[in-house]
């Protein structure tokens, strides 16, 4: 019988656990049906420990009690504060893993005692060694620590009998990173890695918060800053409306008695185009990409070298992102893994491959649409105006069910009717694309040229695509039913890497004292000693023959000294190894 091993994302903003069952990924919910758990955590004024969602939700109103965004300090010999006690970083993580511990056991039936951990491809050995020291605090052994555009490239590319070289650019909530994947001969290598901790979604939606206040001073002379139920709402509003306009290219913010002046309730009510919000946020954009520019020249790799991009990162589904990285390296970036799953899913991929199961199956592509969807419009095409220019609006390899809107302009004052044809292809004039449907949409209003007409595409896992065309200003609307858009996209099917990880270091240390130590003294001596192996065999490489020989021997006698639970020697091998890696870091 396998062992159990659990992937898990300690991710800066968000964190989930996943497992490979039946030769398939789980990403696993809790008991609200959430896989995302917010990185957050709190204490109550009743002194009741908050994990997640209700930590987050805490957050605003009484940050002194709570705690987010730990992973940055992790690593570093200090301490955060919590409703008035002091706890280390590995402390405030551990109690993260402790809680997904919790859904995995709860998920499982069973308990669950051994994890793969993600870490950012650029974390140091003090960074990796807290994170270890954190799940060992949470009463989890890590088998294996593992960077996370690696793991976002086995949960991507499991089948990896080509050579490739992979962009992973990884938006999250908090934090940047991309890196430059090498995979080739069943081997996943980090070329380069670059990136910026204070970077991500959290600051798009702080544009959006901006806006509103801006909205709200200018329309009602307050400044709800002072209130932090106002900034809270806002926060919340602010964030849901940075997700709605990933889909569509208006969003009405509504907040009623956000706040009170001078007696009166303050309402909130305010539209915000897609347009808009990209403005705001193109400077974080264009930031991403120069970071980019500077990994692939670490890299010593072009545009032209680099064979796919891969989205990792709630924040990688705005528009504005995947438009921005199409142009760059004139392809359609993947995202038909989800962006927030892909690297717990990668790391649990991983932990199976340790625990020895069968993942031959282990595909996590959700279903995806092998076409392109979009209609036609009046635009420039080989320098001149073109009435059939195609628009895509469903871009190929979308994740299924997908819904898209997009806004139109009518062409001339007091235009009453829009033609709305649908087309499947890639080609930029729409007539030498598929034609799948076509309506009419009349009586619209007498205004002048520019009337917003609002397109809708809507395409479910049976591939009936449904087409919708409204006037933002009326609400009249025309709709079309086009059955077997496309025939039942089959999940592509990824082996797995062959390559196994070094076994597990032996069961659980007994209870028993074998170089008068404690048996938590003893566990704390594994952990630092897989932590000690971790970093010599990153450092084989570029290590001298000699040196590598020593490296080589003292690696596997400390792998022998834990599985025959040898304490003695194990604490003269890491001594030895400790000494050869100091020299080969000078």
């Amino acid at each position: 019988m396998n062992e159990l091993i659990v992937g898990i994302d300690l991710g800066t903003t968000n964190s989930e656990v996943a497992i490979v069952q039946a030769g398939r990924v789980v990403v696993i919910a809790d008991e609200n049906g959430a896989k995302i758990m917010p990185s957050v955590v709190g204490l109550s004024e009743q002194g009741e420990v908050l994990i997640g969602e209700s930590a987050k939700n805490q957050y605003v109103l009484y940050p002194e009690r709570t705690v987010k965004s730990i992973k940055r300090q992790m690593g570093q010999e200090i301490k955060v504060s919590m409703a008035g006690n002091e706890y280390t970083p590995q402390e405030i993580s551990a109690m993260i893993l402790k809680q997904l511990k919790g859904i995995a056991e709860n998920y499982l039936k069973q308990p669950v005692q051994k994890a793969v951990i993600t870490v950012p491809a650029y974390f140091s050995d003090a960074q990796r060694q807290a994170t270890r020291e954190a799940g060992e605090i949470a009463g989890l052994e890590v088998v294996r620590i593992i960077n996370e555009p690696t793991a976002a490239a086995l949960s991507y590319e499991a089948k990896q009998n080509v050579h490739k070289q992979v962009l992973v650019y990884d938006l999250g909530g908090g934090t940047f990173d991309v890196s430059v994947v090498s995979i080739q001969d069943q081997v996943v290598e980090v070329l380069a890695s670059h990136g910026n901790n204070h970077l991500g979604g959290d600051d798009f939606d702080q544009k959006i918060i901006d806006h509103l206040v801006t909205h709200l001073q200018q329309v009602h002379k307050v400044d709800v800053r002072n209130s932090r139920t106002s900034l809270a709402r806002l926060s919340r509003a602010a964030e849901i409306a940075k997700i709605a306009l990933s889909d569509q290219p208006f969003v009405l913010i509504e907040e009623e008695y956000l706040y009170e002046h001078q007696g009166l309730p303050i309402h909130l009510s305010l539209e915000l185009s897609r347009y808009e919000y990209e403005q705001m946020i193109q400077e974080f954009v264009e930031e991403t990409l120069a970071v980019v520019h500077l990994t692939m020249q670490s890299a010593n790799l072009s545009v032209a070298d680099i064979d796919e991009v891969l989205l990792v990162g709630g924040s990688t589904r705005t528009p504005l992102v995947v438009q921005r990285l199409t142009e760059k390296f004139q392809q359609q970036p993947r995202g038909e893994v989800d962006p927030d799953l892909c690297v717990a899913a990668g790391a649990a991929i991983q932990a199976a491959i340790i625990a020895g199961q069968d993942t031959t199956a282990a595909a996590v592509l959700v279903d995806i649409t092998p076409y392109t969807y979009g209609t036609s419009a009046l635009g420039e095409l080989d320098d001149r105006l073109y009435p059939y220019m195609y628009v895509p609006i469903i871009h190929k390899n979308t994740p299924l069910p997908v819904t898209k809107t997009e806004v139109f302009y009518t062409m001339y004052d007091h235009q009453e009717a829009v033609e709305v044809n649908v087309y499947q292809g890639e080609d930029a004039d729409a007539l030498n694309n598929i034609q799948i449907g076509n309506f009419l949409v009349a009586g619209l209003s007498k205004v002048q040229q520019g009337n917003q007409i609002l397109l809708t595409l809507d395409l479910d896992l049976d591939g009936i695509l449904k087409v919708s065309a409204k006037e933002k200003k009326t609400g009249l609307a025309k709709s079309i039913v086009i059955n077997n858009a496309i025939s039942r996209f089959e999940q592509v099917e990824m082996e797995q890497a062959k390559q196994r990880v070094r076994e597990i270091f032996g069961e659980a240390v007994a209870a028993v004292d074998l170089a008068t130590a404690s048996t938590t003294e003893q566990n704390h001596s594994i952990v630092q000693a897989k932590a000690l192996v971790e970093k010599a065999e990153r450092m084989l490489e570029r290590a001298a023959t000699e040196d590598k020989d020593d490296l080589v021997n003292l690696i596997e006698t400390i792998n022998e000294a834990i599985a025959s639970q040898d304490f003695v020697e194990l604490k003269t091998a890491m001594e030895q190894l400790s000494d050869i890696l100091y020299y080969l870091d000078l």
